[in-house]
């Protein structure tokens, strides 16, 4: 026997609101959800696995047009045609997101960079000698300290 949740505990499960659960099922990233006489909704495991997998598409910047797309070509099952759309989808995309942690990389640098050179400023600051109050400070030191 299969077990399956509930929409509440599908929404605990995967992180998403009922509202999106059904959101999602009614513009077709989701397959119509089983569902029992009483009319409420019972989400396998293989949904799950689905919303983890669209949840990664959408965390990684993916279009939901895209996402749309590629829910299309699952349903159209695993024909050469779909498979090798699919697998393109997703090529195009990994390059997307591997530029993207390229440039994240770079900007990381430079903070970790920036955070060092304030590190120096700092350290300078605390052993220099203190200027009385009302003096003006040096504008070297200004300059240095500014951006």
């Amino acid at each position: 026997m299969t077990s399956s949740l509930t929409i509440a505990q599908a929404a605990a499960a995967t992180g998403l609101s009922v509202h999106t659960l059904r959101y999602y099922e009614r513009i077709g990233l989701l397959d119509p959800v089983e569902r029992r006489d009483n009319r409420h909704r019972r989400y396998t495991q293989e949904d799950l696995n689905w919303i983890a997998f669209l949840k990664k598409l959408k965390a990684t910047g993916l279009p939901v047009r895209a996402m749309l797309r590629y829910a299309e070509l699952r349903r159209d099952g695993n024909t050469v045609e779909s498979v090798m759309e699919r697998k393109a989808m997703l090529q195009a995309h990994t390059l997307s997101v591997q530029q993207t942690l390229a440039e994240l990389q770079e900007n990381l640098a430079v903070l970790h960079h920036k955070l060092a050179l304030y590190d120096t400023l700092e350290q300078q600051a605390r052993m220099a000698p203190a200027i009385p109050a009302g003096l003006p400070r040096p504008a070297s030191t200004k300059e240095r300290i500014a951006p």
